[in-house]
């Protein structure tokens, strides 16, 4: 099942009748790595009162949030709506609120974690993780250009280029484009191409799919 999550931690922040609210993003694959990324931010930000955050694993569809002394229902919640709307998986975001001597009423706290989560998850840089195969394929010189030209219509990712006694490329192949990429490059080339398939897994596709649907 293909999913997405974040590349890397990212931060944003914004400040609302006087309160600073800081949002922490980051990747994480376990509660253990969600936990210490909320005690990291707790700890670098010792001084404020608020550290509410949510976290969303795909093992077990893990979900969790703390509202850390807020009202409740005003900031754990929020952050976690703000991560399932944009789909997102594998990702812990913290708010850090520094309390500027407003108070904001629970709709006002509401809004301002929601913001300051959807802040960061604009600041982050996506990655659309989807099931794929890696695969080595190698024909001959005479057959490299009608390779370079079909490839990209099954939207695969070239990880290497070989050209040796023949050429012989690896590539990331989506797992629902296997089988019908197999079928066009061998009948493009009357069958004389050889396939290795090497492993499976899951790789960010993001790039390749957004020229795809550009297109």
């Amino acid at each position: 099942m293909n999913f997405s999550t974040i590349s890397a931690p990212c931060t944003a922040s914004f400040i609302e009748k006087r309160s600073e609210f800081i949002a922490a993003l980051a990747p994480v694959q376990t509660p253990e790595e969600a936990i210490a990324h909320v005690n990291a931010i707790r700890e670098q930000h010792r001084k404020a009162r608020h550290n509410p955050y949510a976290y969303i694993l795909r093992a077990d569809n893990t979900t969790r949030y703390s509202d850390d002394g807020e009202p409740q229902g005003t900031a754990g919640t929020p952050i976690l709506d703000v991560l399932q709307k944009q789909g997102l998986t594998d990702v812990c975001c913290v708010v850090t609120r520094y309390f500027g001597g407003i108070l904001l009423g629970g709709g006002g706290l509401v809004r301002a974690y929601s913001h300051a989560a959807s802040l960061s998850v604009s600041a982050a840089v996506r990655m659309e993780m989807c099931a794929c195969r890696t695969l080595e394929l190698t024909v001959d010189y005479t057959l490299y250009g009608k390779l370079t030209f079909a490839l990209p219509q099954f939207s695969v990712i070239i990880r290497n280029t070989d050209f040796g006694d023949c050429v012989t490329m690896t590539l990331l192949v989506l797992e629902e484009k296997f089988e019908p990429l197999c079928a066009h490059l061998t009948n493009l080339t009357c069958g004389a191409i050889t396939y290795n398939q090497l492993d499976e897994g899951y790789a960010d596709f993001s790039s390749v799919l957004s020229l795809a649907t550009e297109e």
